[in-house]
């Protein structure tokens, strides 16, 4: 049985490594040092808060000097973390290893696959939702769909059983980046504009002229780059994830909030970085970030 390395214990780790644990697979948390490693053993465990009850699963946990063998990592930590982190067990990763990229966004994957190119990168776009509580505690939030693919190989991996028996909804698909990048055009319209507006999702319906504007030149976006078919009926499926969110705060609000560095760099500097490579005229997304970038600067949060 192959060992799930699990890299990073936010939210998104401790839900994938509590189901991989209650499941009977072999699960094996990485985390980022020894204090963060004696704080998880004064925990006890991974908690995890699902319809109102909370399990503790005891996870075996390790820093990433440990010297046992990787085939399988799945990277759970923020996009702008990810390739620092990889680079960090990439001397225990077996030949034919495979890694499972959880970031948001696109850019870190892209990086990742390119550094360590004698591994399998699959890619993962996650509609799932958890937040975490405190320490290694994470409630499930939201039922949702894990989508997996690997941009240079369309062969799906003999595991996903490992994700049916562990109750992970999940999707193998042959058009991984189509996922992200679909992904990516809903949380460029909705995530800054929450920050800049500082309300829950639900509350930018009052704001239509700058979703359509912005849904408009992301339509854009989408058809040059090779998705039209993702272009299709964009503005109907940001309204549609903009209700059954309402209540919510989008996860950039979320970081801004907490005083937590952002995604942005992979989200909205992902797609205006697009744009001008494309030449493409996007001025509703290149003001939107500078204004989110001024009031990063504001807030004294990186600007990347």
């Amino acid at each position: 049985m192959t060992t799930w390395h699990v890299l990073g214990a936010g939210s998104l780790g401790i839900l994938w490594a509590s189901r991989l644990a209650r499941a009977g697979q072999s699960a094996q948390l990485i985390l980022r040092n020894s204090q963060r490693l004696a704080d998880y053993q004064n925990a006890g465990g991974l908690r995890l808060t699902e319809n109102g009850r909370t399990q503790l699963y005891k996870i075996p946990a390790e820093l990433a000097q440990a010297s046992t063998p990787i085939g399988r990592l799945l990277v759970a930590c923020k996009a702008y973390d990810a390739e620092n982190a990889v680079a960090q067990v990439a001397g225990r990763l077996c030949a034919g290893s495979e890694i499972l990229l959880l970031q948001n966004g696109l850019g870190s994957q892209q990086t990742v696959a390119e550094r360590w190119p004698n591994t399998r990168c699959i890619f993962v776009s996650s509609t799932e939702g958890a937040y975490r509580q405190d320490g290694f505690h994470a409630t499930f939030a939201g039922v949702g769909q894990n989508w997996l693919g690997d941009p240079s190989d369309s062969t799906p991996p003999p595991w996903l059983a490992d994700l049916d028996n562990a109750s992970i909804p999940h999707h193998w698909t042959a058009d991984i980046m189509g996922r992200l990048w679909h992904k990516l055009a809903l949380n460029c319209a909705i995530n800054p504009l929450s920050v800049l507006h500082d309300c829950r999702n639900g509350d930018l319906l009052a704001h239509p002229q700058a979703l359509d504007g912005l849904c408009g030149e992301l339509a854009a976006l989408l058809v040059a780059s090779g998705y039209p078919e993702l272009a299709v009926g964009l503005a109907d499926d940001v309204r549609r994830v903009i209700q059954a969110t309402a209540a919510n705060y989008s996860s950039m609000h979320q970081d801004v909030r907490a005083g937590r560095r952002t995604e942005i760099t992979y989200l909205l500097g992902h797609a205006c970085r697009t744009g001008i490579n494309l030449g493409l005229e996007l001025p509703q997304l290149n003001e939107l970030h500078q204004r989110l970038q001024t009031l990063l600067d504001r807030r004294g949060l990186p600007r990347d």
